[in-house]
């Protein structure tokens, strides 16, 4: 037993005495690795905030500049790392821990699948700029002022007050529109009149009545088109330029507004119609058959005030009680002709 704990201790002194004599010759690659990791540090630091000041310059989203500035710093400092083990003989350690990055890199791109689209989302709009703070734009059915944008979300205040975060990936997969880049907008009046109106006059009216809109823009003629053929109305459409305002549309709303109030006036003064909706009834299978020869016959009542072929309704035996508080359907009569040769089914008209 006793032999069995001396030959274990001299193995471990033994094991120890290698460890100490390579302690000792890897000493000045020690101090090597150590010198290259400090060194690395220090230049990663100096060169990361060079490329930020530069990009900063360069660049006018200050989030990219930063995140640049970061990317510069971690690859200098992760070079000088590989380079201190590499001065260590460690090259498997390296491979491992490459292996590990990737693997690790690979797991957390599933897991933050959507952060990481939002970022570089982000990225790629800060680099193209389709808007800037303060502009107005519409886009995933929001339509307000930008307030703020980054490398995570655009910030848009509504023009009733209300503010809303959406996604870069939702603003980079949908289409934008923006109203500022333009320095011209263009306001659209539809409106329709009567078919029995002239329609000369009634261009003519609406086209005067754009002209003194406020804000128009002076430099481009109104336009006013006919569109086509509506239910009720001839359509028309009146178009006016105004100048566009940088983060307000209240400029928009007023000479639009405007507008309505101008043409509407015009159309009164000329005796112009603009119609409600009218709905024409047409009877039979294939239309054009007048209304009592399409019902039966029992809808019309006789000369006598009674339904014809019901003579019980006249002794108010059959027949439920109608408008007036007789029996049957006596309360329905034929009222005569129109000039026009057609009869008017209906309740018999009011005496006084």
């Amino acid at each position: 037993m006793e032999n069995r704990f001396t030959d274990a201790a001299g193995m471990l002194l033994d094991e120890m005495q290698s460890w100490y004599e390579g302690l000792i010759t890897m000493l000045p690659n020690l101090a090597i690795a150590l010198i290259v990791t400090v060194a690395g540090w220090f230049v990663a630091k100096g060169l990361g905030r060079l490329a930020d000041r530069g990009l900063k310059r360069v660049l006018k989203h200050r989030e990219i500049a930063s995140l640049l500035g970061l990317v510069v710093r971690v690859a200098v400092l992760a070079g000088a790392l590989f380079v201190a083990l590499g001065v260590l003989e460690l090259d498997k350690t390296v491979t491992s821990l490459l292996a590990g990055v990737g693997i690790l890199g690979f797991a957390l791109s599933f897991a933050f699948r959507d952060m990481a689209a939002n970022f570089m989302s982000g990225v790629v709009m800060a680099v193209r700029r389709p808007f800037e703070v303060d502009d107005v734009v519409e886009t995933n059915g929001v339509f307000g002022v930008v307030q703020n944008v980054s490398l995570r979300e655009v910030l848009i205040r509504q023009f009733d007050g209300r503010e809303v975060m959406i996604p870069n990936r939702l603003v980079f997969e949908d289409p934008i529109i923006n109203y500022t880049r333009t320095p011209d907008r263009r306001v659209d009046i539809e409106v329709g009149v009567a078919y029995g109106d002239d329609l000369d006059e009634a261009l003519e009216a609406v086209s005067g009545a754009l002209q003194d809109v406020k804000h128009r823009h002076t430099d481009k003629p109104v336009q006013v088109l006919l569109t086509g053929f509506g239910g009720s109305s001839i359509d028309m459409v009146g178009r006016f330029w105004i100048k566009n305002s940088k983060a307000d549309n209240f400029t928009f709303l007023e000479a639009r507004s405007d507008a309505i109030r101008r043409v509407k006036r015009a159309l009164d003064d000329a005796g112009l119609t603009i119609p409600f909706p009218i709905r024409t009834l047409d009877f039979g299978v294939v239309g054009g058959e007048r209304l009592d020869e399409v019902l039966p016959s029992r809808f019309y009542a006789g000369a006598d005030g009674r339904p014809s072929g019901d003579e019980d309704g006249a002794n108010g035996t059959n027949g439920a009680k109608g408008p007036n508080g007789s029996n049957g359907h006596g309360s329905w009569s034929e009222r005569g002709d129109d000039d026009d040769g057609r009869r008017h089914i209906g309740p018999p008209p009011l005496t006084h």
